[in-house]
Formats: structure tokens, C-alpha cells, sequence
């Protein structure tokens, strides 16, 4: 019974486990692959994106002011020609007056020209492990292949005909100096019809920018506004495609909650509108993300939308807050934030119990923005794990190390639970002669073989389940180191040591190039490639899963041998593609239960077969031979 029940329970496992490899890993990967291929046919032919075209009135705004970002239909000066030619990203930006940004973790510009924040950079991440590899480029201007901003702004009543600043309006700055934490800048800007526009942007030293807009009136009459704010991405992005990961039109939105919109679903649905407090939007990658940031207690009417233009898709974020009156002789003010950078845990304030990291999330009073990073279903487990993680890197300074650590303590905490269930084991192993024996008594009794079985369990206090808790608790603390190393910048080109220069990649060495020796990459080798990929710890995981099995006694149906003989290898080729951080803790978690298992079963004055086991092995082979 024991024998069947580990049978079934390795099978259905292993079925599990394979399928989800196949379904997270191997089919997104070929999606992947067609999305470059499309990609790279589009280039060549993709037009430059344009602003986003007219749009209707936002749902219930008073007096039906126009959507934020969407001039007007007799307004063509606002729109920017279809068939204007691509230029460089460099060329886009030094096509209007500039004022640089300068932050320990941003360089970038921010355009006079429609005064967007349209040029960002996040100066501490490089597009490869290499520390001399190009940053991450967040923001790009219009006219550059794939523009990405965000603008601030004011929208008239409908019918009305004042004069507002827009995408083409040329601010001035006053004073002098680049944009930095300690020196805010101001913009200003005079309609020459009674209504002058003055800006002020300041940012923290880290992902945070306020802007303060203020609308002076000394024309002939009060004046109703409304403040707006977007983020504009034009193009479709490319995306990881795994379906554990958000990546997309993003936000919560007060009563609603959070709100997803991966970038196929907002095409169907062209746009979405809320009415919400206490909310905040965005767009989402898988480590960078730009999210708007109002005022908790303003109301909001909050959109997410997606236009065609020419052969270019756009995607935009926007909020049109409560009208504001500027009277005669007065000023209306408004502010807005935007959060444009990574996705650090620390910086975005993760929402957990006792975690006191003190991001922004807590000190701007925000609504669940801990949820900008994509946690999950169960990030009750992933939250503790990465906090887990986070507390031993920052003890130890290495976040391979601090997977090793989380690894004991994992095991610590289980600890009663595991050693219940090798007593448990160790016991079964001592019963063996007694079954054996059972068996010889009554060969053609299937009824009185379990029934005395049982009974020998209950007289020698054995759980003939628990030998499946090991197994069972190892599945959640798998996944959600999984999760972490997925999603998570802090994981990111961690490195451990020797070759692993990057814990959230598959190890990047292979066995059949002799791990370097033999300058070949098997992978590029046609149908075959994908699946010669076996690195060296995923090598050492395979062994310590292998001495792990060989701990216990050979099942004596061959069915079962083969079974328990194949496991180790199926596991050592499917995990070979899985970050290497998650093989790292697989090995390490084997090898402790090997320690723990040997001491347990000693304890229970058990032989430990294992040296015995791997010599019949190794002799059975000479013999065949």
C-alpha cells in the first residue's frame, strides 16, 4: 500500500510539475518567439505614432469637457503628421529646448515643448549583466520609434474656445539649472488672453515627481477647468507572455479594486472608464512601471483606452479630475504625482504585516500601490518569502546566500512536521519484514493483507500518509521562490558565485559543450536545441534528488523501479530551464532532507541504506553488462 501510494504521488507530481513547465514556460516561449518574428517584419514598415486622435467626452464630466489628452476635432495644429518619418531616440530629443534630469537613479530631460516628461533613463540598471551595457531607456520622446510619456495638464469646458498649453505649446523655464532633488524647476507659459500657466516639477531621489500647476486669471471672467493627467505608450510593447505575470494598463481604482488590463484584453475593449477615489493608474512591464499618482481624496473620472492610428496602436492611462474655478483676479491650483522608475519592493512599499519597509505606498497614504508589483494569488506565501529573502541579502550581502539561509528556515519551521513524517517512514522501513511476511500468509487475500496491515499500524502508531508531508510542504515554498525570483528587480542580475552572475536566468553553463571547453552552442542546433540545455547545478540537483531516492529501499515492482530510477532525470532537464536560484534551493532543500532523514531514521534504529543502495545500483549495472 505504502509503495502504490508513493507511486501515485510521484506520478501525479511529475505530471503536474511537467505540464506546468509546459504551460508557463514552453509554450510562452514559443509565442515569444513568433511575437520577435512579427515584430522584426513590422519594423521595417511601422510609421512613426502620432498623438492619440480625438476621443469622446469622458462619462459624466460636468458640462462634457473633452477626454484628457484628446483636443479636439478642429484642433489639427495638436496633432502630429501620420506619416512623419522615425528618428532616433537621440535625434527626437535634441528636437526641442530641454531641461536635464538629474537623480542618483534617473537621467533623462524634460521637453519645453509641451512641457511632457517624455526622456527617462534609470541609471542603476543595464539591459545586461554587463555593468557597461546601455540603461534602461523608461521614457522615449515623440518621433522616436516607440514614444512613452507622461503629461500634465488643463482641459476647458465644453464649447469652450480659451486658450489652453498643449502637446505644441513652448513653455519657458524660470531661473536656471537642471531638474534635481534639491532644485525643483518652474515653467511658465502667458496665453496672451488674460490667463497665465506657471508649473513647478520636483522630484525625490528615487521615481517620484510632483507637479504643481497654477492657472492665474486676469481676463474678463471667471474661468472653469479641469486638471488632467496620462500616460501615453504608443506601439505594442513586447511582453514576457507567462501567464503568472501582469504586464499592461494597471491600477486601483477606489471601490473597484485593482484593475488589469493586459495589452490584447484593452484592444478588445477600446476603453474602460471608472469613477473612483482613492485611486491611482498606470502601465505595467515586468521590472519597470509609470503609474500616476492624485491625490487619495480626489474624485476621479479614471480611463484606460487603446487607439489605432495609421498602423500604430496607443495605449493610454488617463484621470480628469473636479472642475476647478479660477476667478478674476485669482489663482486655481493643482497637483499631480507620477511614479515613472523600477519596481523595488522597498521603494513602492510593500503592504504586509511587521514589514516596515516605508515605501511609497505609506508615505503618500496610496491604495494597496504595493500591488504595482505582481504578488500574485497567493502572495501570502510569495509577500513572506521575499521578505525572508530581502532580510538575510541585506544580513549577508548575497542573495544566492540568502536563498541557502531562507532554505534552513523553511526547514526549521517544518521541522516538527518533517521529522514526524521520517519517524513515520522510518517506522514502515522497520515493519517491512512484517508486511513481507503478511503478504506470504495470505497471497490471494487482498481484504485480510490490508486489514491486518491496518492493524499493524495502529499497534506500531504509524501514519502511512505522512510519508507524503516532505513532499507536500516542499510544493508552496517552491512556488513562491519562484514567484520572487520571477518578478522581482531585487532578483534581477543577482549574482551568487563562480559562474551564476544572474540568480533569476537558467544557469548559463552546459554540459554539452564541456560547460565551455568546446566552442559549440548546443542550443542553436534545429528541433534539437531547446532541449540541450543542462547546466551544472541543475546537474548537482539531479545527484542530491538521485541519493535522496537511493535512501530508501528499491520498490520491488519494476514499474515503480523504473519510475523512482527516471524521476531524477525528467527533474534534472526540466529544471535546467528554470531560474537558477530555484535549482540552487532545490539542491541545497535536497540535501539537508538527505541529512535530516539519515539522523531521524538513526534515531529510530533504522539501517541508512543509502551507500548500500548506490553499491547494488552500480553492481546490478556491472552484472548486466
Amino acid at each position: 500500500m505504502s509503495d502504490n501510494r508513493n507511486t501515485i504521488l510521484a506520478v501525479i507530481l511529475s505530471g503536474l510539475v511537467l505540464l506546468g513547465w509546459q504551460y508557463f514556460f514552453n509554450i510562452p516561449q514559443m509565442e515569444k518567439q513568433r511575437a520577435i518574428q512579427q515584430a522584426q517584419q513590422e519594423t521595417a514598415k511601422q510609421q512613426a505614432p502620432t498623438q492619440t486622435p480625438p476621443a469622446a467626452a469622458t462619462p459624466g464630466a460636468p458640462n462634457a469637457p473633452a477626454a484628457p489628452g484628446a483636443p479636439t476635432a478642429n484642433a489639427p495644429a495638436n496633432r502630429q503628421a501620420a506619416n512623419a518619418p522615425v528618428v532616433s531616440r537621440e535625434a527626437a530629443i535634441a528636437a526641442s529646448p530641454r531641461i536635464k534630469v538629474e537623480t542618483p537613479r534617473l537621467d533623462g530631460t524634460i521637453s519645453l515643448k509641451g512641457a511632457r516628461i517624455d526622456d527617462l533613463s534609470l541609471s542603476q540598471f543595464r539591459e545586461t549583466v554587463d555593468p557597461k551595457s546601455p540603461p534602461i531607456h523608461l521614457f522615449s520622446p515623440s518621433g522616436s520609434a516607440n514614444p512613452y510619456y507622461a503629461e500634465f495638464g488643463w482641459v476647458g469646458a465644453a464649447g469652450s474656445n480659451v486658450k489652453l498649453p498643449d502637446q505644441n505649446t513652448l513653455w519657458e523655464q524660470e531661473g536656471s539649472g537642471a531638474l534635481t532633488p534639491a532644485n525643483p524647476v518652474t515653467l511658465k507659459w502667458d496665453n496672451g488672453e488674460g490667463l497665465t500657466f506657471r508649473r513647478q516639477i520636483a522630484v525625490d531621489d528615487r521615481y517620484l515627481f510632483t507637479i504643481k500647476d497654477d492657472v492665474t486669471n486676469v481676463g474678463g471672467g471667471p474661468l472653469t477647468l479641469y486638471p488632467f493627467a496620462l500616460i501615453s505608450r504608443h506601439g505594442t510593447p513586447h511582453v514576457e507572455g507567462y501567464y503568472i505575470l501582469h504586464e499592461g494598463l494597471i491600477g486601483y481604482l477606489g471601490e473597484h479594486g485593482l484593475q488589469e488590463y493586459g495589452y490584447a484584453k484593452i484592444d478588445e475593449a477600446k476603453t474602460i472608464g471608472f469613477k473612483a477615489t482613492n485611486a491611482w493608474m498606470g502601465i505595467t512591464d515586468k521590472y519597470w512601471a509609470s503609474a500616476l499618482l492624485p491625490d487619495p481624496a480626489a474624485q476621479l473620472q479614471a480611463r484606460f483606452s487603446s487607439n489605432q492610428v495609421g498602423t500604430t496602436r496607443t495605449y493610454q492611462t488617463d484621470y480628469l479630475e473636479d472642475a476647478k474655478t479660477v476667478p478674476i483676479g485669482g489663482t486655481a491650483t493643482a497637483t499631480a504625482r507620477l511614479f515613472a522608475g523600477a519596481k523595488e519592493a522597498r521603494v513602492v512599499g510593500i503592504n504586509f504585516p511587521f514589514a516596515g519597509l516605508g515605501g511609497y505606498n505609506q508615505q503618500l497614504g496610496l491604495n494597496h500601490f504595493d500591488l504595482l508589483i505582481d504578488w500574485g494569488w497567493f502572495y501570502f506565501i510569495t509577500k513572506p518569502m521575499f521578505l525572508a529573502l530581502d532580510f538575510f541579502f541585506h544580513l549577508i550581502g548575497n542573495f544566492g546566500f540568502a536563498i541557502l539561509a531562507v532554505t534552513v528556515l523553511v526547514k526549521l519551521i517544518f521541522l516538527p512536521l518533517a521529522n514526524k513524517s521520517y519517524a513515520s517512514m522510518a517506522k514502515m522501513k522497520a515493519i517491512q519484514p512484517q508486511l513481507a511476511a503478511l503478504k506470504e500468509r495470505h497471497p490471494d487475500d487482498k481484504v485480510k493483507q490490508q486489514q491486518e496491515m491496518m492493524e499493524i499500524y495502529r499497534k506500531e502508531k504509524i501514519n502511512p500518509v505522512a510519508g507524503c508531508l516532505p513532499v507536500l510542504l516542499q510544493i508552496p515554498v517552491f512556488f513562491s521562490l519562484y514567484k520572487v525570483l520571477f518578478v522581482t528587480i531585487e532578483m534581477r542580475h543577482a549574482p551568487f558565485i563562480g559562474w551564476i552572475h544572474d540568480l533569476s536566468a537558467p544557469d548559463p553553463t552546459n554540459v554539452f559543450n564541456l560547460f565551455g571547453l568546446i566552442p559549440f552552442d548546443p542550443t542553436s542546433i534545429p528541433v534539437l536545441g531547446h532541449y540541450l540545455v543542462l547546466g551544472a547545478w541543475p546537474l548537482v540537483m539531479g545527484f542530491t534528488m538521485w541519493f535522496q531516492m537511493k535512501l530508501n529501499p528499491q520498490p520491488p515492482d519494476p514499474t515503480q523501479q523504473m519510475i523512482f530510477a527516471w524521476m531524477p532525470v525528467i527533474f534534472t532537464f526540466m529544471l535546467a530551464h528554470f531560474p537558477a536560484g530555484l535549482v540552487i534551493y532545490w539542491a541545497w532543500n535536497n540535501t539537508l532532507s538527505v541529512a535530516q532523514q539519515a539522523y531521524i531514521m538513526r534515531r529510530n534504529g533504522v539501517k541508512v541504506e543509502l551507500f548500500d543502495n548506490l553499491k547494488s545500483s552500480f553492481s546490478k549495472k556491472k552484472r548486466t553488462a
